[in-house]
Order: C-alpha cells, then sequence, then structure tokens
C-alpha cells in the first residue's frame, strides 16, 4: 500500500516537472521573437520631423510596415498639406509602388480611391497624377491587384468631371482596347466602357464608343465577347431606345447564337434586362424566336446554361406576356412545366429522382429550385384563375421534390402563392398541410418565417370559395401545425421553434378557442415546464399569455390561471417560478391593470417568501413595474401588501446581491407618483383603458353567446314536446288525456279527435287568453303530482328570467358606443330575435295568476268528467 502511494506521488511530481518543462518551452519563442537593439534604431524615427518629411523619410528606407502605414495615411496627409504631399510623397508612393507586395498595393488602390471620392484634390494636376497611377497599374501581373486598381477606377468615375473622364480615361482606353493588349486589358476595356456610358450624352457615346463596343463583341476570346455582352445594357440605356434598337439588338441577335455558351448566356441576360425597351413587333419578331431556340438548344445540349435560364424565367415570361399570342404564351407555359420535372419521373402521382451522375444531377436540383423560385411569377403569367388545369400539378411536384432545397423554396414563396390565389386558395390546402408535416427542418423553417401571413390568408380568404372552404382546412391545419412543432422541439435548433410559437400567437383569429384550450394550451405547458432552451420558454410563455388574452371562456380563462399559478408560481422547481415572473412581464403588456391585479399581482408578491435567492432577485427588480398596475384608491389593500414585500426584503433579506438591488429599487418605488388621477395619466392608461374595454367586449360577447346556446336549447326543448305531444295526439289509449289540447281523448270517438286538434292548434295561436290555452299547461302539473318527471314547467321559468336578461344586454350593449356593431352581426341578430320572443313570454307572465285559477276550475271539470 505504501510504495503504491509513493508509486502515484512520484508519478504526479514527474507530471508536474513535465509541465513546467513544456512552459519554458512556450516561452522560448517570446524571447527570441523580441528585437534587438539594432532593429530598434531602424524603426526609430526622429520627433522634429513633420509628418510629410517623416512620410517621405519612411518610403525612402523604412521598412515594408513603415510603408504600408504611410500609404494607409495618405488622405489625412492630402488633407493636411495637399500641395506638399503631391509634390513631395506621391511620387514616393508610384516608386514604391513597382516593387511593392500586393498587400501594400491593396492598401494604396483603397487610398487613392478615398482621394477620388471624397473631393479633397484642389487642382487638375493632382488628379491627373493620381489616375497615372491607378491606368499603370490596370496591368499589374497578380490579378487581386489588377482587379482592385480596376474597381477603384470604376468607383472613381462616378465622383469624376465629364471633361476629366474625357481625357484622363476614354483617350487611353482607345489604345487598350486594340487586340494587341493582353485579355486582361481588354476586360477591363469593357467594363470601363460600360461604366462611362452613363457620363455621356448618347450622341458622343454612338461616336466615341460604339466603334470600341463592335470591335470588342467581336474580339477572338469567348472571354471579352460575353464581358462586353453584359456591358450592352449600360451601353444600350446610353444611346437611347432608336439607337438600341438600330445598333445594339443586332448585336445581341448574333451573340444570342454564338458558339461560346457563356456569351450565349450574356446575351440572354441582357436581353431579359432590355426588354422593356423593345416594342412589341420587336419582341413578337425577333426577341421571342431568339429566346424559343435559346431555350430549346439549353435543354436538348447545354445542361450548364439550363440554371440561369430557369433563374431569369419569371422576368422573362413577365416582359413579354404583353406581346405573346395564344400560342407562344402556351408554349413558354409548357416549357416551364418540364423545366420543373427535369431529372425526375412521375410513378404513381410521386416525383422520384431518376440516376444521373452527381454534377448532373446538381445541376437539375439548381434549375428546379430556381423554377419554384419563380412560380409565383408564373402564376401572374397563367392567370390565377386557370390555377387548377394549368398549373397546380407542377406546383405539387414541386411541394414533394425530393430535393430539400427545391421545398424549402417553394416554403419561402408559399404566401405569394396564396396572395396571387385570393378566393381559390383552398387548391393549396393540401399542400401547406404537406410542407407543415416535412420532414426537413429547412423546410419548417422557410414555411415559418411567412407562416402568419400564409395561415390568415389561406383562412380567411378561403371562403370566398365556397362556404365550406375554411371549415375543410382548419382541422387538417391543427394537426399539422401540432406536429410541426413537435418535430421542432425534438431538434437542437431552438432558435426554428421559438419561430415557431411566435407565430402560433396568429391562431386566436385563425381557429376558434375551443381549439387553441384543447390543442396547444396543455403543449404551451409542457414547453415552459420542460423545455431546456430559456427563450423557447419565454416564447411559448408570451403565446400562452396571448392565448389566454382572446379566450372568450370564463371557465377556460379562469382554470388557465389557476394551472397558471399551481405549476409556476407555486412550481417545485424555482425555474418554473422564475417563468412566472416572465410571465407576469409579458401579462402587464397585454392585459389591462385592473385584469393584472386581480389574476397574477398576488401570486407574484407571494414569492417574496421564495427559499432561492434568484427568484427574491427578479421579483425586487420586478417591484417598480407591479407598483404601476396598482391604481388608488380601489387597490389599495394590493398596494399595502407590496410595501410589506419591501419591509420584509429590507429587513430580513440575506443575500447581498439582492439586498442591493432592493435598495436601489426602493428609490425608484419613491418616484412612482400614485396620487396622480387616472383621467390625467399619459398614454399608456389610454391604451389601459383601451385593454379593459376589450376585456369586457369579451365577457359580453361570452355571455351573448351562452344566452344564444341557452334559447336555442330551449327552443329545441319546446319543438321535441310539440312533436311528442302531436304524435301522441294521433296514437292517444283509451283513458289517456291529451297533454296539449286539456280535453279527454277517445280512440273511437272521431268527434273528440277533431276537438282536440282543434285545442291543439289554438295553443299555437298569439291569444293567451282563450280557455284552449289555458287549458295547455294543465297537464304539466297534473304529472307533477303523480310523480312522473315533467320537465316543462321547471323550464319555463329559467327561459323567462334569461329572456329579461337577454333583453336588459342587448340593450346596454347597443347603447355603448365602443361596442362594435359591425364585429358580431350573428350575434346581434340572434338576440333581437330573442327579444321579441321573450317580450311575449313576458306578455304571458303577466297574466299567471288568472291562468292558475282558470286551470284549477278546468281540472276539476276534467276529473268530474272522468267520473
Amino acid at each position: 500500500m505504501f510504495l503504491s502511494k509513493m508509486t502515484f506521488n512520484q508519478s504526479s511530481l514527474f507530471g508536474q516537472i513535465d509541465d513546467l518543462q513544456d512552459l519554458a518551452i512556450i516561452e522560448r519563442p517570446i524571447r527570441r521573437s523580441l528585437k534587438t537593439a539594432e532593429e530598434i534604431e531602424k524603426l526609430t524615427v526622429d520627433e522634429d520631423l513633420n509628418d510629410i518629411e517623416r512620410a517621405v523619410y519612411l518610403l525612402s528606407s523604412g521598412q515594408d510596415v513603415q510603408r504600408a502605414s504611410v500609404v494607409v495615411n495618405l488622405p489625412n496627409l492630402v488633407r493636411q498639406n495637399p500641395a506638399e504631399t503631391f509634390r513631395r510623397v506621391v511620387p514616393k508612393v508610384r516608386e514604391v509602388l513597382h516593387v511593392a507586395g500586393v498587400e501594400m498595393q491593396l492598401a494604396a488602390a483603397g487610398s487613392f480611391l478615398t482621394i477620388l471620392q471624397d473631393d479633397i484634390i484642389l487642382i487638375q494636376t493632382h488628379t491627373h497624377s493620381i489616375l497615372q497611377i491607378v491606368l499603370l497599374n490596370l496591368d499589374h501581373r497578380d490579378a487581386v491587384v489588377s482587379n482592385a486598381w480596376l474597381e477603384t477606377l470604376l468607383s472613381a468615375i462616378d465622383a469624376l468631371p465629364k471633361e476629366t473622364i474625357r481625357q484622363e480615361i476614354l483617350n487611353p482606353l482607345v489604345s487598350k482596347a486594340q487586340l494587341s493588349q493582353s485579355v486582361q486589358a481588354r476586360l477591363a476595356s469593357c467594363r470601363i466602357l460600360g461604366k462611362v456610358a452613363g457620363k455621356f450624352e448618347s450622341q458622343i457615346v454612338k461616336k466615341d464608343l460604339l466603334p470600341l463596343v463592335r470591335s470588342l463583341c467581336q474580339d477572338v476570346e469567348y472571354e471579352v465577347r460575353s464581358c462586353m455582352c453584359h456591358q450592352l445594357e449600360n451601353i444600350a440605356r446610353g444611346i437611347g431606345v432608336d439607337h438600341t434598337k438600330a445598333v445594339v439588338l443586332p448585336e445581341l441577335v448574333e451573340l444570342a447564337r454564338d458558339e461560346g455558351s457563356t456569351v450565349r448566356l450574356a446575351a440572354f441576360d441582357t436581353i431579359v434586362n432590355l426588354l422593356e425597351m423593345f416594342d412589341n413587333d420587336d419582341r413578337t419578331r425577333v426577341i421571342f424566336p431568339l429566346v424559343k431556340a435559346f431555350c430549346e438548344k439549353c435543354f436538348k445540349a447545354d445542361e450548364a446554361v439550363l440554371a440561369s435560364l430557369s433563374f431569369q424565367y419569371g422576368r422573362l415570361c413577365h416582359g413579354l406576356s404583353g406581346s405573346f399570342t395564344e400560342e407562344q404564351h402556351l408554349w413558354f407555359l409548357e416549357f416551364y412545366k418540364k423545366l420543373c420535372i427535369l431529372g425526375l419521373h412521375l410513378e404513381n402521382g410521386h416525383c422520384e429522382s431518376q440516376a444521373y451522375p452527381l454534377e448532373l444531377e446538381r445541376k437539375y436540383e439548381l434549375v428546379r429550385k430556381n423554377c419554384a423560385y419563380n412560380f409565383p411569377a408564373m402564376v401572374l403569367f397563367a392567370d390565377p384563375k386557370c390555377f387548377l388545369s394549368e398549373l397546380y400539378p407542377t406546383f405539387s411536384s414541386l411541394c414533394n421534390d425530393p430535393e430539400i432545397s427545391v421545398r424549402r423554396t417553394v416554403a419561402a414563396g408559399f404566401h405569394e402563392v396564396v396572395k396571387l390565389l385570393g378566393p381559390n386558395v383552398h387548391y393549396i390546402h393540401k399542400e401547406l398541410v404537406a410542407l407543415l408535416q416535412d420532414d426537413s427542418l429547412e423546410v419548417l423553417d422557410a414555411l415559418t418565417n411567412t407562416l402568419q401571413e400564409t395561415l390568415e390568408l389561406a383562412t380567411s380568404r378561403g371562403e370566398g370559395a365556397g362556404t365550406e372552404s375554411k371549415q375543410v382546412s382548419v382541422p387538417e391545419l391543427i394537426p399539422a401545425l401540432a406536429a410541426a412543432e413537435q418535430k421542432m422541439a425534438a431538434s437542437l435548433r431552438w432558435r426554428v421553434h421559438e419561430k415557431l410559437l411566435q407565430r402560433y400567437s396568429c391562431l386566436p383569429r385563425i381557429i376558434s378557442g375551443d381549439q387553441i384550450y384543447f390543442r396547444f394550451l396543455q403543449r404551451m405547458f409542457t414547453i415552459i415546464t420542460t423545455n431546456n432552451a430559456l427563450p423557447v420558454q419565454r416564447e411559448a410563455t408570451r403565446t400562452l399569455c396571448v392565448f389566454l388574452r382572446y379566450n372568450r371562456k370564463l371557465e377556460q380563462r379562469q382554470e388557465i390561471i389557476s394551472k397558471v399559478v399551481d405549476q409556476l408560481a407555486q412550481g417545485r422547481s424555482y425555474w418554473n417560478r422564475l417563468r412566472y415572473l416572465d410571465l407576469c412581464e409579458i401579462a402587464m403588456e397585454l392585459f389591462s391593470k385592473s385584469y393584472f391585479c386581480k389574476n397574477f399581482l398576488v401570486p407574484a408578491l407571494e414569492l417574496v417568501n421564495d427559499p432561492v435567492a434568484n427568484v427574491r432577485y427578479k421579483l425586487c427588480c420586478l417591484l417598480p413595474r407591479l407598483k404601476s398596475t396598482i391604481r388608488l384608491p380601489t387597490e389599495k389593500p394590493m398596494l399595502q401588501q407590496l410595501e410589506f414585500c419591501v419591509r420584509r426584503l429590507l429587513c430580513r433579506e440575506k443575500d447581498k446581491d439582492v439586498v442591493a438591488t432592493i435598495r436601489k429599487i426602493v428609490l425608484e418605488l419613491d418616484k412612482i407618483d400614485m396620487t396622480e388621477p387616472y383621467h390625467k395619466r399619459h398614454e399608456r392608461d389610454l391604451l389601459d383603458q383601451k385593454k379593459e374595454k376589450e376585456e369586457n367586449l369579451l365577457l359580453e360577447m361570452e355571455q351573448l353567446e351562452r344566452q344564444q346556446s341557452e334559447g336555442k336549447l330551449t327552443t329545441d326543448k319546446h319543438s321535441e314536446k310539440k312533436r311528442r305531444d302531436s304524435k301522441a295526439g294521433l296514437s292517444v289509449p283509451k283513458n289517456m288525456s291529451g297533454s296539449t289540447s286539456g280535453a279527454t281523448l277517445s280512440s273511437s270517438a272521431g268527434k273528440e279527435m277533431k276537438k282536440a286538434k282543434l285545442a291543439r292548434s289554438r295553443s299555437l295561436s298569439s291569444h293567451p287568453t282563450t280557455p284552449k290555452m289555458v287549458n295547455s299547461d294543465k297537464p304539466s302539473k297534473g304529472k307533477e303530482t303523480d310523480g312522473c318527471p315533467a320537465p316543462r314547467r321547471a323550464s319555463l321559468h329559467p327561459v323567462s328570467d334569461e329572456s329579461l336578461r337577454s333583453h336588459h344586454f342587448s340593450t346596454t350593449s347597443t347603447a355603448m358606443s365602443t361596442t362594435p356593431s359591425a364585429s358580431m352581426p350573428v350575434l346581434i341578430r340572434s338576440n333581437t330575435t330573442n327579444t321579441l320572443d321573450h317580450r311575449s313570454n313576458g306578455g304571458k307572465d303577466t297574466q299567471s295568476r288568472k291562468l292558475s285559477i282558470q286551470r284549477k276550475s278546468n281540472s276539476f271539470g276534467m276529473q268530474s268528467g272522468r267520473e
């Protein structure tokens, strides 16, 4: 045992020694990297030198780091002393750039661009000296450096005057565009031509630039032809519409038939960008045959160009749609359908990818992705009214594409398709459900970005197509939404989950409160209490508050609040109690002050006794906002309880962070003026009044719905009673009295049957004082005395009471100016009908004493008749 301990101690000791040796090795390069005295001497500069002299000295005999610092600081030197800088420093910079590395070249390009754009050059000679340096370095052997100087020149053209551009740039450009120059120089000439074309009048462009443009369009190198073709758009806009048709269009037609695919693609892109400059005749005779031949050739033998073609296809069809014949319109639409299923084959109604080489398969995937991107434009092109017959199969195949990128693109533009379809949005409910149930989180993420807009449009616009469209779609959407949320919760991408919960706030405008209560509410509690991501928990808390805010059933609201208090405010985990305080912050934003104080304030203040300091600390930070919700003098007990909490924290708190916080909070609490009258408060109090009115309106709507349902139930009971009475009247036994007519019926007496039918018809009339109607209520009382169930008499009195309350509520709600009549037209119409019925019932109740006397006399007469 002792030996084993010694061995362990020795091994640990040797291990520490090895660690120390490793640290020593790490420190050695640090010591060696220190500058020697000679190196420090070389880096030292005389302090008596001014900025210009120091810059000249460093450029002449300094090291690369010092030279680069001078080049970077060159704009500041020009601002301070431009004359001396251009006389002494700029020539030195020009000499240094001949042998400078890439980093210094890039720094010089940025500095000269700043000088040209900031208008800090005073005379033309300074501009000339800088442009000479820029043009000289355009031919640098390094392509990165050459492109940097070219970008500097192109950016500077916007800030230079016309005369300077003409003298300093256009004159050297003629020689650089010749075939004898390098390909790099000719490519730079193409870009410079496209840039300066917008700076001059059309006549100057036509006279001085077009010869160079034609020469470069016919260059022997396809790279130069392609680059010049991309610049033809700027040339066309510089010379105007008339010259474009005569000069640019023939060049584009020739380039579109070029042997190089990149040249043809550049010509196609330029044609699409210039469509508005061509008239209908040019579009029909020239553009359409050209584009059609280009599309057919790309589809058969040039898959590399199909990606760019599919990306521009929406703009192309939209720009040419006004000039198409019906046959041309159909051709472009059918070609788009072919692109959407390129690389796929349909089997049993499902799209499956074919076996292609990986590179070709990726190209086909990109084509279908671009088609999905252009689908909203193609809906406009085909007319939304023809969506079901023309584009629905294509849209369904894109939504069920085997590649994630295609489905993600469709999901990202789904809301645009919903907008375009309008009342026919119910056509794509199936695809919306399929995307919500997609296995890829990327697809769900793309759909979630615009899910709120999509759901609102899908469920509201669907009513225009038919009364059943909205009712059919919602039950299918609910399980799909729940499945999407559970799939996101099971993943590690909490940001996507948080985003979806945020979109759930629109559900009260889409589905009923009962559906939210039974399908989503318990899920919010589960997320709050079990999820590991704090942002997700807080977003679920906010969504829960939104559900509670717009729930229209008092019992459900009370149950939700009770559950919030039990599981969060009084939860076993301090994490849940912290979430309750988060919920209080959200509730203060969504609910009125009175509602918050009534339901949330007391459980929050009771957390002053929480055993966890973090909970008490968060409560301290929340105290000023809690106090601002209390209104005096109606809620003075709440204020006293809050002050008691503060005193308790000041006297008994032991945690130093909580103590420091409560001392700061006490000062803030003293600043809150609780004596200010309610009508003098600021806009937040007006907003609170609005919230309170909305909450009262929800209560009134709930009462209306409850009265409607009870009135409907009572009406159903009466109709059922009459139906049973009519059946009993047709097949009544020998010794049974009629339940409605009030006379004794015999199965063998036809005259008595006629009397019973006559009495029954009188009982439904509008004369409550007739003897036959008085007798109609007698059997219910007789059944009660015999011990049989008689629900009719018991149901009459509650109906009468509810009718009085309903009539009173309809009167008060109509008198309220804040209640929008248009918000619930069905409720108001049904309430008016019930009111009229209740008035007639009230007329019957005024004669109850007289009716009871007549019932007793009639009953005695019936019994004597039986005897």
